[in-house]
C-alpha cells in the first residue's frame, strides 16, 4: 500500500505495570479509531524507565516474548485491524535479558522480535547492567500495510543500523525511544541535544530514502525529564509531524511509501555507493600505521 497511516503514542508511565499496559491499549484503540494502520509505542512502555539505576529488583519486570503482554496486544491488534510495535523488557532465560521490540500484524499474528543491538552505559542510562546486546541481527517485518524495520533508541545514532535495515527492504524505519534531559541542565544544552537526536534520524531518512518514525516517552522520572518530541520524517528529512516536549499525544500521520522511488531516483545515493571501498567500516578504529 502506498498511503500508510501511522499512529504514534507518546505518553508518560508510572510504577504500576498493569496500568501502563492498559493505558497503552487504550491509546492503541484511540489511534485505530482515528484511522491508524500501524501503531508504534515508546521504548519500555510497560514501566518507568528503570535503567536510571542499577537495581537487581528491576529484573522482576522482565517477561517472555511471546508472553503475557504480547498475548494481550495480539487480541487488540486483531480487534482493531492494526499492526502494533511494542518495546518490552525480555527475559530470555534466568540471568539473560534483552531490550526487545515485538511486532504484531493486523490479524493478531505475532511476527517476531528485534533485540536492541547498541546498548548504552551513561549516567541515568545504565542499560549494560540489564541488557545483553541483540543477537538476532537487523530485522524487517512484512506486515499487512508495509514492510517495516524496527530499531531501538540508542540504535538511532548509528547510520550502519539504518542502512542495513533499509537495504533489507524496510519501507519505514521505526525507533521506539526513551530519552530525556537531566533536570539540572540549562536550556541551551537541552535544545542542542534534542536537535542532534532529531537531526541524526532525519539524516537516516535522507541517506536511505525511507520515512523515519521516532516515538519517545514524556514526563518526569527520577532526575530525568523525558523530552517527548516524537516525530515522523518523510524520505528526504522533512517533518510530517512533531510532538510537544511536555504533553501526551496520540496522533495519526499519513505517509506515502511510494515517494521512496522518487527520492531514490532523483538523489541516487544507493546507486552510487562504493561498496568495494567499505571494508574498513568493520574495524573499531583505523590507525595510520
Amino acid at each position: 500500500m502506498a498511503i500508510v497511516k501511522i499512529g504514534t503514542v507518546q505518553m508518560s508511565c508510572n510504577a504500576d505495570k498493569p496500568s501502563n499496559i492498559q493505558k497503552s491499549i487504550a491509546q492503541i484503540r484511540e489511534a485505530a479509531a482515528k484511522g491508524a494502520q500501524i501503531v508504534c509505542l515508546q521504548e519500555l512502555f510497560t514501566s518507568l524507565y528503570f535503567c536510571d539505576v542499577e537495581d537487581h529488583d528491576n529484573f522482576l519486570l522482565g517477561e517472555a516474548i511471546p508472553g503475557p503482554t504480547t498475548d494481550a496486544l495480539t487480541t487488540v491488534a486483531a480487534e482493531c485491524n492494526v499492526v502494533i510495535i511494542a518495546s518490552l523488557f525480555e527475559k530470555r532465560a534466568n540471568g539473560l535479558y534483552h531490550n526487545t521490540t515485538a511486532v504484531i500484524d493486523a490479524d493478531g499474528k505475532y511476527l517476531g522480535k528485534y533485540r536492541k543491538m547498541h546498548i548504552p552505559d551513561d549516567p541515568g542510562y545504565y542499560e549494560k547492567f540489564y541488557f545483553t546486546p541483540g543477537d538476532l541481527g537487523y530485522k524487517v517485518f512484512k506486515t499487512k500495510y508495509a514492510t517495516i524495520g524496527v530499531l531501538i533508541c540508542w540504535d538511532q545514532w548509528y547510520p550502519e543500523a539504518a542502512r542495513i535495515t533499509s537495504l533489507m527492504g524496510a519501507e519505514i524505519l521505526f525507533y521506539p525511544t526513551a530519552i530525556g534531559w537531566a533536570t539540572h541542565q540549562d536550556e541551551a544544552t537541552n535544545v542542542e541535544q534534542y536537535n542532534a537526536w532529531q537531526t541524526i534520524q532525519r539524516s537516516h531518512a535522507i541517506a536511505n530514502g525511507v520515512p523515519v518514525v521516532s516515538v519517545n516517552r514524556v514526563g518526569y522520572e527520577a532526575d530525568m525529564k523525558f523530552w517527548g518530541g516524537s516525530f515522523i520524517s518523510n524520505p528526504f528529512g522533512t517533518l510530517l509531524y512533531k510532538a510537544s516536549h511536555d504533553e501526551e499525544e496520540t496522533v495519526v500521520t499519513e505517509i506515502d511509501t511510494e515517494k521512496t522511488e522518487r527520492y531514490r531516483t532523483h538523489w541516487p545515493f544507493l546507486r552510487d555507493r562504493r561498496i568495494d571501498s567499505y571494508a574498513p567500516i568493520t574495524k573499531r578504529y583505523i590507525d595510520e600505521d
